[in-house]
């Protein structure tokens, strides 16, 4: 089985070399490493482009985001390469050498018949990223540290997730309207209606965020609220695929977190209030089309 590693990556260069790095290093080789550059800066381009046929490099003419990213790899997957798996991840992803090796024998466990494999994703301090927390279909059930058994999942993010190249065929590409924030929800959950997803807890992945927080409009840098927009407006368009029930308690839980940003101490309140009903209206009206990739492979 042949697997392509897909890194998008925007101006990081430090994080992403060690991420080169690791997936070079890996127990099971990566067949294809697929990095695509969101029109980084010269540094970036110069370093990538010296590694040759290392990787098989993508650059971009403009910045379209993380969504927009895996959007371009996975379609270079599916056209330009003939492997059996795609696993994605961003440039702040570092794989231990035995990540591959246990999603893949995940995969096997499963006779391959998953939508995705995702990793335990830890922080640098090993415990688990709060960002890319697993929510197992058992909403009550907590997955512990030292778990060794797969869990079925409702979703998974872009931190180390795989994907079967049969998968991608039948569900298309990642929405690349959505810019940032919720593509991978989406698209790991389009993939679970077709089969079940899964977190492999063996295989262990470290994100390198610079804080182990989770993204709050309510407490957040007042440098980053503009980046909520996405993130409302993305949550409508996701969760109206997701039933009228689930639609319903997705603005019940955006009430509550415009309340929060008055009960928190964070400045600029009516900005971040803004910020969620701008995103909110607009997602009422975001209709993005799914695209499909050409398959290089003949079934």
């Amino acid at each position: 089985m042949t697997v392509s590693a897909v890194v998008v990556t925007y101006n990081r260069l430090p994080m992403l070399k060690e991420v080169i790095a690791a997936l070079q290093n890996s127990d099971t080789k990566v067949d294809n490493i697929i990095i695509v550059d969101n029109n980084s800066e010269a540094d970036t381009q110069e370093y990538l482009t010296s590694l040759g046929n290392q990787i098989c490099y993508v650059r971009l003419p403009e910045n379209i985001g993380g969504a927009g990213g895996f959007n371009k790899g996975v379609r270079y997957f599916m056209e330009e390469t003939d492997d059996d798996y795609v696993w994605l991840m961003d440039d702040d992803t570092v794989p231990t050498p035995s990540a591959l090796t246990e999603l893949l024998k995940g995969a096997k466990k499963v006779n391959n018949q998953f939508g995705f494999l995702a990793s335990d994703v830890r922080w640098t301090d090993n415990t688990r990223a709060k960002m890319n927390l697993p929510f197992p279909i058992n909403r009550f059930k907590k997955i512990p540290l030292d778990a060794t058994e797969m869990e079925q999942l409702r979703n998974a993010t872009f931190v180390s997730v795989m994907f079967t190249r049969q998968i991608v065929a039948k569900i298309g590409l990642p929405v690349k309207e959505f810019f940032i924030w919720g593509d991978d929800i989406e698209y790991t959950e389009r993939a679970a209606r077709q089969l079940p997803g899964y977190m492999v807890p063996t295989s262990r992945i470290i994100h390198k965020m610079a804080q182990n927080v989770e993204s709050n409009v309510s407490l957040d840098s007042i440098n980053r609220v503009p980046r909520y927009f996405y993130a409302f407006r993305n949550r409508m368009y996701f969760s109206r695929n997701r039933g009228f029930i689930r639609f319903l308690r997705a603005h019940i839980r955006i009430a509550y977190e415009m309340l929060m940003i008055f009960f928190n101490g964070q400045p600029k309140k009516w900005l971040r209030v803004r910020m969620v009903i701008k995103g909110v209206v607009h997602g009422w009206f975001f209709h993005p089309s799914v695209e499909y990739a050409k398959n290089k492979v003949k079934e």
